[in-house]
């Protein structure tokens, strides 16, 4: 973490510096008449959303919330390694990490053979494959990110915080114009219930929910289907004879339903998804009058010969299994050349069951993908046309959720005699579980190329970065301080593109080398994206931030050699940065280039997204594809 770059103040380095000419924010402050992007739900999304567009105080960013505070408790758990490597973006991944439960094994229990009424442990899986990611996977309180969200929007130069109390009733986008072109129709949910306000938008993004207002008002309809099949879901202080209740266990019983248990933080607290009733065709979850006495009856149906003892329950929910899909993420499809300007993400454009953990994940990886795109059209970056590339990349992933989500839930529920595989030994269900190791974790996203996703003709010099999906962190060491780290925790949520260039064999002597060239072109030519795409008044890592890997030692380096721009001046006292420059581990930790499948011979640029994607692999001297890939995107700086 760097702070100090414009003088020195005492105090918590993440509470950054106010921008001026806020919103009055107070009890009794009326809403605004317009605003840059209203954001609807402070659900995951939405505050992912925020959290993001709150570092960019120039963009005045609304976020509104029917309930009348944040909530408290239940809801989604299970943050998955992806996820986690976003909020080490957000600069709060260690905390969730102190804080959260590990997910380490998977236990498997199916009926006993020599007694079918009873459970019995059939195997164990590790939970994260070995280097799938340095970070692991975590169960914690929805309303404990939320919390984490909004400390990062408190803290940031906007001070954004939600309005509570309110909801959007309905929204009309007026094509032909270009200023503030959404009016939006607000409802009081709180004290003066009924009561609306109108306010005009240049974007709205709708985050509120599977019944979303948002999406019904451009057209959205969410198709799919159901899977008529009552479960429940109990968080609870509880003691058992269950030897496996701190692991995560997937239980299938002969005859009385299946069962998720994920333990939560705490060492005491965990959940339990329940199956419960077969529902008909025509029916719905809420004609059963369905308590929590029956879930926890059916948990220790389930369980037997062990038993649960419930002495307090937290949280509990009943529901239905279902998948849908909507059939736009935005307000244009099919509608001619008009750029977008209402999205819709997370469960307000897809829905499905939470027993793979992904609802919450996928959610946040929506408005991940939309914040700095979004961020680029307003700070002149970029045109509107971009934001056709949400819709673009984020149907396609979740539709694939939805595939994969049905087959699991289906294979969830399958009596025990459909479930296994023939002649193999091992259910189905913990088949399908190692299979999809790399979905469950958040890491088989992969977007196809476009203007943001080149080819893959240079793949093979870095064969372990694949172009699509996100950036496969590993060990480095910093050469000015020989600090040992991630390489991909110098990535920040602040919207700017990363070039990291890995040094080929001829580095010995760095101002000669490729990679010394390299940083003298990107620094000094006027082809070059840097200069083409960054404003004389901004520093020179405002949008494209360059770093470099060597294949030695950090003592086997000549600091002093380093280009300019790997020890640029910056802010407003031209303050040297000296955290550009990285090399390999020497204490065992791994090295990058073997990890990762860079050729370590002739080196080559690797290209991330702000999202943390992986754009394009290059080589060293591959100037103008690396000019013309920007240059497909981003706008000369005026």
């Amino acid at each position: 973490m760097q702070f100090y770059l414009d003088g020195f103040r005492g105090g918590d380095p993440d509470i950054r510096n106010a921008a001026p000419g806020r919103r009055d924010r107070g009890p009794f402050a009326p809403l605004p008449d317009e605003v840059d992007v209203l954001i609807a739900g402070c659900g995951p999304a939405g505050l992912c959303l925020a959290a993001q567009l709150s570092q960019f105080p120039d963009i005045d960013t609304m976020i509104v919330e029917r309930k009348p505070g944040p909530i408290e408790k239940g809801q989604a758990d299970g943050i998955n390694t992806r996820t986690m490597e976003m909020f080490q973006a957000f600069g709060f991944a260690d905390k969730v990490k102190r804080e959260s439960y590990w997910v380490n094994q998977t236990a498997f229990w199916m009926p006993d053979p020599g007694n079918p009424a009873h459970i019995k442990r059939i195997g164990m899986v590790q939970d994260v494959a070995d280097d799938s990611s340095e970070m692991p996977h975590t169960l914690i309180n929805q309303a404990r990110v939320h919390e984490l969200f909004l400390d990062v929007m408190r803290n940031s130069p906007a001070r954004l915080e939600p309005d509570y109390g309110w909801a959007v009733r309905d929204l009309v986008v007026d094509a032909s114009s270009d200023d503030h072109p959404v009016n939006v129709t607000l409802e009081n949910t709180g004290i003066n219930a009924g009561e609306t306000k109108t306010v005009r938008a240049r974007y709205v993004v709708g985050c509120d929910g599977a019944r979303s207002s948002v999406r019904k008002a451009i057209g959205g309809e969410l198709h799919g289907d159901a899977a008529h099949q009552a479960w429940g879901v109990m968080d609870i202080l509880a003691n058992t004879d269950f030897p496996d209740v701190r692991r995560k266990c997937l239980v299938t019983s002969a005859n009385e339903g299946n069962i998720l248990i994920l333990p939560r933080e705490g060492g005491y607290l965990f959940r339990m998804y329940v199956e419960l009733d077969k529902l008909n065709p025509d029916e719905r979850v809420a004609t059963r009058n369905l308590t929590v006495d029956h879930v926890i009856d059916a948990g220790n149906r389930i369980m037997r010969p062990y038993t649960v003892d419930v002495k307090k329950v937290v949280w509990w929910s009943i529901y239905e299994i279902g998948h849908r899909l909507t059939d736009r993420f935005d307000d244009v499809s099919g509608d001619g050349d008009r750029n977008p300007r209402v999205f819709t993400a997370g469960d307000a454009c897809h829905t499905h069951s939470p027993k793979a953990g992904q609802g919450m994940n996928v959610s946040m990886q929506d408005t991940f993908n939309l914040g700095w795109k979004l961020a680029h059209v307003f700070q002149g970056r970029a045109d509107p046309s971009l934001l056709r590339s949400y819709s673009a990349e984020r149907w396609v992933e979740a539709r694939r959720l939805i595939d994969t989500d049905h087959a699991w839930a289906r294979i969830m529920s399958a009596p025990p005699g459909e479930s296994r595989l023939d002649g193999a030994g091992m259910p189905r269900f913990q088949k399908h579980f190692i299979e999809n190791l790399e979905f469950t974790g958040g890491n088989a996203v992969k977007y196809d190329e476009s203007a943001l996703v080149g080819p893959p003709t240079h793949q093979a010099l870095a064969s372990g970065q694949a172009i699509g999906k996100r950036f496969h962190s590993a060990p480095v060491v910093r050469v000015s301080d020989a600090m040992r780290m991630q390489l991909g925790h110098v990535a920040e949520a602040d919207g700017r593109w990363r070039i990291y260039a890995f040094a080929g064999s001829d580095a010995d002597s760095i101002p000669d080398s490729t990679i010394g060239r390299l940083a003298e072109w990107l620094e000094r030519d006027a082809a070059s994206p840097v200069r083409k795409h960054t404003r004389p008044d901004e520093d020179i890592d405002a949008l494209i931030d360059f770093r470099a890997v060597f294949p030695r030692t950090f003592d086997a380096i000549a600091y002093e050699e380093m280009p300019s721009l790997l020890k640029p001046k910056k802010g407003r006292f031209g303050l040297q940065d000296h955290e550009k420059a990285f090399c390999v581990d020497h204490k065992g930790a791994g090295d990058i280039y073997e990890m990762r499948g860079i050729d370590r011979d002739q080196g080559c640029m690797v290209v991330v997204r702000p999202d943390q994607y992986v754009a394009h692999v290059l080589p060293l001297d591959a100037y103008a594809a690396l000019s013309a890939f920007f240059g497909g995107f981003l706008l000369p700086a005026g």
